[in-house]
């Protein structure tokens, strides 16, 4: 995707006329959301304007195959569910379409079939048998595949129907922060009062360009706030960036040595860290021959080896695939927990978040103009409160309970829009 303004010139709507097939270009634009990047350069556009761009360029082209590889990477929530939409349109024009995607609930959303890649990567990888698709992400999550009766993983990933009720004493308040106000060029960013508990993680859920990570920056001490002070001054903060940037070409050992110090010989620090995060082969590789995944894994292991009081981690899931990013959460929850300390985790994939987060931080606004980022709520509230602005329901597989994208005005999405509950529904018997 990177490669794109080095080889295609001009803007957005020139690029997009010129592949326009179908004489569906204003609609393909309304339904990406590109008419306020309409007239900018290809060259400037971030990472998620990009993918819509690819996107909308495939679309637009008049084939009766259409590839997709990762659609969802670098995209918020919000364009997740339009990207899938415009996907899921291609099918029902009687094309085929074929997605490769690690966010389950948007590949659940789009597909009809699964078929499950497994084996040892980089060695050799096996294709299962066609499945339909809540079987065969049941399938993929159960860890075993019953027609070649192989099992891949040792435990079943399995959710919480229900949000977990965490009760917190008044005496496990880890940090508590007042208003804050952040003003960087034309975007203003609002920070409501709030509290973070010892061993609590805090997911953070908006738009993209809405100031999630303006905020993290001012708890790390990165950018100084306008009104109001930072709360983390006297805190020891361990952060993992978005963007993932080492100064030096070292080896992947000697990065984790200096982060973990002494803990870099022990067996926790291989139980916990190097073994769940696949880390131990890449030892004496350079962090200039790793992929984007390999380096995401690194950055999360140097971050989480530090000893800090509170850990930043934004979109950890970046280049993730499904398995790593289930083993990611779950080290994340682990260590956190263990350890008696703090962590924000800033994430667009929802499954990733109810497998992580203990209360969610939900940002509202207009992206590139200003945005508000709202006191902790619990999962549940927040959930709500965030797919209601998304106008996404979800209910809960019986079988996994797993989040799924209830099709939109379904008698399922009207009804639970009507109890006003977004995300944690049981659907019996399906």
């Amino acid at each position: 995707l990177d490669k794109i303004p080095s080889v295609v010139k001009g803007c957005v709507s020139e690029v997009l006329s010129r592949v326009d097939e179908r004489g569906i270009l204003n609609e393909i634009r309304d339904s990406l959301g590109l008419r306020e990047i309409w007239d900018r350069p290809i060259n400037v556009l971030s990472g998620g304007e990009l993918q819509r761009v690819a996107i909308a360029a495939a679309t637009l082209k008049d084939a009766n195959v259409y590839l997709f590889d990762e659609p969802s990477s670098y995209l918020d929530v919000y364009e997740r569910m339009r990207v899938a939409k415009v996907i899921r349109s291609l099918a029902s024009e009687g094309r085929y379409v074929v997605v490769v995607e690690h966010d389950l609930a948007v590949l659940d959303y789009i597909s009809d079939q699964i078929c499950i890649f497994y084996g040892n990567p980089g060695v050799y990888g096996i294709v299962t048998p066609v499945y339909g698709v809540r079987v065969g992400i049941n399938v993929y999550l159960d860890g075993y595949i019953p027609s070649d009766n192989v099992l891949f993983r040792r435990e079943p990933v399995r959710f919480d129907v229900s949000p977990p009720q965490m009760e917190w004493s008044s005496g496990s308040v880890f940090l508590m922060w007042d208003y804050m106000f952040k003003r960087l060029g034309d975007f203003e960013l609002k920070v409501e009062p709030g509290v973070i508990h010892i061993g609590e993680v805090i997911g953070i859920l908006g738009p993209n360009g809405i100031g999630k990570t303006t905020f993290i920056k001012l708890l790390a001490g990165i950018l100084n706030v306008d009104e109001g002070f930072t709360p983390t001054i006297n805190v020891k903060v361990s952060y993992k960036p978005q963007y993932l940037s080492f100064k030096e070409d070292l080896t992947v050992m000697e990065v984790l040595k200096a982060s973990a110090k002494d803990k870099f010989d022990s067996s926790w620090f291989k139980s916990e860290i190097l073994l769940p995060l696949e880390l131990v082969n890449l030892m004496d590789f350079h962090l200039s021959e790793l992929s984007g995944g390999e380096l995401q894994r690194v950055a999360i292991a140097s971050c989480l080896s530090m000893d800090a009081d509170l850990y930043l981690i934004d979109e950890p899931s970046a280049y993730l695939d499904v398995e790593q990013r289930i083993s990611m959460a779950r080290v994340i929850k682990r260590i956190i927990e263990g350890r008696g300390v703090a962590a924000f985790v800033v994430e667009h994939d929802l499954i990733v978040q109810s497998i992580l987060a203990d209360s969610l931080m939900v940002f509202s606004g207009h992206p590139g103009r200003f945005g508000v980022a709202h006191s902790p709520k619990s999962l549940r509230e927040g959930m709500n409160k965030f797919l209601r602005d998304v106008d996404v329901t979800f209910r809960r597989d019986p079988q996994t309970g797993r989040p799924r994208v209830n099709k939109p005005d379904s008698w399922l999405d009207r009804y639970q829009k009507g109890i006003g509950e977004y995300y944690y529904f049981e659907a019996k018997g399906e």
